[in-house]
């Protein structure tokens, strides 16, 4: 379960469709700092440790500056006495690397999707009768998944342009449509005061997209009882209610879908007493479904969290491709499982986008029963 204890929850903000929910710290973390590396608008090719590589749409890099013994790091750039260094942006680039001691430049996001892209891509491991060569030769090669540039979703440039940032702010939840879109924490509040742009450069799902488009954000107006307010000093107290209440219904509505358990969790890195992992869902359908990645310290205290919501097309083959693997890609199991036949569950995979993993015999069948 991803855990937010240290951080609290702060009335919204909106505007437009977008819904941006402050989270703050009573205590910063001050052993790990993070900073943005900007980079241009061409694509990169990224490496992959399995020797692979993909081109991608690279906007910013997050590097980590830690410490082993527990006292304060600064973000990188801002430490006086010591001669900045220049660090190169080279066309090549691994998901994670080490920079120089006690400091890693990771990709945002990149991590989480890189871990979704990757999901069984190999393909089936047994040779069963539906699959075909290619399926079993090259498995989900290609593989691609949509999503939209923050600057692509209607508003959120306005929004986080006029958004107020509240003293000891660490983080945001972002809503657009009232639909969770993405969570975004960070160590320190001056990280997050230099990170905040960077929110317009990340990824967003299909879903936001167009619930930008189509769904404003509702409002919850605070509705104080006058006849209990006689002093300032009751009217700051129904305004602390008001805010607790917020932060009550925010956690236990809103937010709801993301404190979850997720399914898979990877380690990726060791900084010091804190780890970078990356996560995916359990793929439930008709719930939420967020991949995503974390620091936390060695209590399991989230230091860094950034997470992408799947859309339903998404979640579908997730879905069916955590099913499959279950059943060692048999397909009649698979279908007795999920309740159905081979042909409809052969229809589904079609549909979801991998009837080319089927043979084209085997799928013309499917399809003639089905008629």
């Amino acid at each position: 379960m991803i855990d937010f204890a240290g951080l609290e929850t702060r009335p919204a903000q909106t505007w437009g469709a977008a819904r941006l929910v402050p989270l703050v710290r009573a205590e910063p973390i001050r052993d790990l700092r993070l900073h943005a590396k900007i980079y241009g608008d061409e694509p990169s090719l990224v490496a992959l440790p399995d020797k692979t590589a993909y081109t991608a749409y690279i906007p910013h890099a997050f590097v980590a500056s830690w410490t082993d013994d527990g006292t304060p790091a600064a973000a990188y750039g801002t430490q006086l006495g010591q001669p900045l260094r220049h660090v190169g942006v080279r066309v090549r680039r691994r998901l994670a690397r080490r920079e120089v001691k006690n400091r890693l430049r990771f990709l945002p996001l990149h991590l989480a999707l890189e871990g979704f892209l990757a999901l069984h891509f190999g393909g089936p491991p047994v040779v069963w009768e539906e699959w075909s060569r290619r399926a079993i030769a090259q498995g989900l090669s290609p593989r691609a998944e949509e999503a939209y540039s923050g600057t692509q979703v209607r508003g959120l440039d306005d929004a986080l342009r006029v958004f107020e940032i509240y003293p000891g702010q660490c983080g945001l939840l972002l809503y657009v449509g009232d639909t969770l879109a993405s969570a975004f924490v960070v160590p320190h509040p001056e990280d997050y005061l230099a990170l905040h742009p960077t929110l317009v450069r990340d990824l967003y799902g299909e879903l936001i997209h167009h619930y930008a488009l189509f769904y404003p954000a509702r409002d919850f107006p605070a509705v104080i009882d006058e006849t209990t307010v006689s002093s300032l000093a009751d009217l700051r107290g129904q305004a602390v209610r008001q805010e607790r209440e917020w932060a009550a219904f925010h956690d236990s509505v809103m937010a709801a879908g993301l404190l979850g358990s997720p399914e898979r969790v990877q380690q990726v890195y060791r900084l010091g007493r804190f780890v970078l992992a990356r996560f995916l869902p359990s793929f439930e359908r008709q719930r939420e479904n967020h991949i995503g990645e974390t620091i936390t310290d060695e209590a399991g205290r989230l230091a860094y969290l950034k997470t992408f919501r799947l859309s339903e097309a998404q979640c579908r083959r997730g879905y069916l491709l955590a099913r499959l693997a279950e059943h060692d890609w048999n397909v009649q199991d698979t279908a007795a499982a999920l309740g159905t036949d081979a042909a409809a569950l052969g229809l589904r995979l079609d549909r979801a986008g991998f009837g080319y993993l089927l043979r084209q015999d085997v799928l013309d069948a499917y399809r003639r029963a089905k008629r």
